[in-house]
């Protein structure tokens, strides 16, 4: 399947280009987390759309391309650079398409900057994407515990020794930092500018401390996540390439004898931006997991 683009004009006039804002995760306007989408990016280069990544000035904004491997192609940038895959901007363009007849079927492939990913559309009270993610991979975090909690005004006994701090990535790194209380996540105020000096292993890293109490009786897992200041911005509301890995964590190491698991992961909170991710990972054997998220997302405008 091949998606025809058509050329759309209006809003934000920089190299004629439509950029259209949908927040993902929610099916409410402002809420969740906000993407720029750009459907007809085939005639953009990296420069082009980091300035209107720029320009638009979300966390990310994502950019639709033709493919010869898969049924369309999404490219990521942040204010700061291209990142390699983001859950929430894929959202966000999935039911822009979806929504605006551009996408036809409910299974699709999409090419990305860490290989060709399967999604599918379901139909439960609206347009629900469900996408798979990369492989997840974990490296251990060897900095200074004290310093890294203090870059997000944590105290060190708030941090839930029982885990390890690890970097993880289903596609994009991410620092995760289990934390024993609900309560220490209002209290957070990240300090960006100190993270590369502290993730020693990975500087370019985000922050994403999270714990298993929630405001939700629903949600399993609550997080907040802190932008790395290469990225340009300082939190984002809702993660999903982040929630992802957090089930690829619970699995590896807080209950490794468990085979699948299924949960919702609730962000946003502390940013009135409230939002929802459904995560499911499922164990192939000692090395490979299949990690899935799924969400939807709501159309706000026009930029």
């Amino acid at each position: 399947m091949r998606i025809e683009f058509v050329t759309c004009r209006g809003g934000l006039e920089l190299l004629n280009t439509q950029v259209y804002h949908y927040d993902a995760f929610t099916k409410t306007p402002n809420m969740g987390n906000p993407a720029g989408v750009v459907i007809n990016a085939d005639h953009l280069d990296n420069e082009n759309m980091l300035e209107i990544a720029k320009k638009v000035g979300f966390n990310e904004t994502v950019f639709v391309l033709g493919s010869d491997k898969a049924d369309l192609k999404l490219k990521f940038f942040t204010p700061g650079h291209e990142i390699n895959l983001c859950g929430h901007a894929t959202m966000a363009s999935l039911y822009c398409l979806k929504s605006r007849g551009l996408i036809k079927s409910d299974f699709i492939t999409i090419e990305t900057n860490i290989g060709l990913l399967p999604i599918e559309f379901l139909h439960n009270n609206g347009i629900t994407m469900k996408m798979k993610q990369g492989n997840p991979q974990f490296v251990s975090f060897e900095g200074d515990t004290e310093k890294l909690l203090h870059s997000i005004g944590l105290a060190s006994y708030e941090y839930d020794a029982n885990y390890p701090i690890v970097y993880g990535s289903t596609g994009t790194w991410t620092l995760l930092i289990p934390i024993k209380d609900l309560n220490s996540f209002s209290k957070m105020k990240p300090i960006n500018s100190l993270f590369p000096d502290i993730l020693i292993e990975n500087p370019k890293a985000s922050l994403h401390p999270f714990c298993l109490q929630t405001y939700d009786k629903d949600a399993f897992m609550h997080a907040r996540h802190f932008s790395s200041p290469y990225s340009g911005t300082i939190e984002d509301s809702i993660t999903g390439t982040a929630s992802g890995v957090m089930g690829a964590y619970y699995l590896t190491y807080m209950k490794p004898e468990l085979q699948s698991i299924s949960f919702t992961v609730e962000q946003g909170q502390e940013m009135n931006r409230d939002g929802r991710v459904n995560v499911e990972v499922n164990k192939i054997n000692d090395s490979i997991m299949d990690v899935y998220i799924s969400g939807t997302a709501v159309y706000v405008g026009e930029l």
